[in-house]
């Protein structure tokens, strides 16, 4: 398992109030479904850009082959 690390987020003085009136137990309850939602939130972001980077890739190739480029020629390339 990951090491814990403590981080300060600002919430509406409410919320403060109930976290701090809440149980250990609901506090760890309310930190795991944090970080579950963060952890969501990361890999969101990593498919995204995954996502992007293979259209980019995807748009480079289409450019090659309409300016001429074949396998055989990228690969007469990557041979050199």
């Amino acid at each position: 398992m990951n090491k814990l690390q403590e981080i300060t987020i600002k919430v509406p003085e409410e919320i403060a109030q109930a976290y701090r009136e809440a149980s250990d137990i609901e506090k760890q309850q309310i930190e795991l479904k944090f970080s579950t939602l963060m952890k969501l939130k990361i890999n969101s972001i990593q498919t995204e850009k995954v996502d992007t980077l293979g259209q980019l890739m995807d748009d480079i190739s289409r450019k090659a082959i309409a300016r001429g480029l074949t396998p055989e020629i990228l690969e007469e390339i990557l041979n050199q």
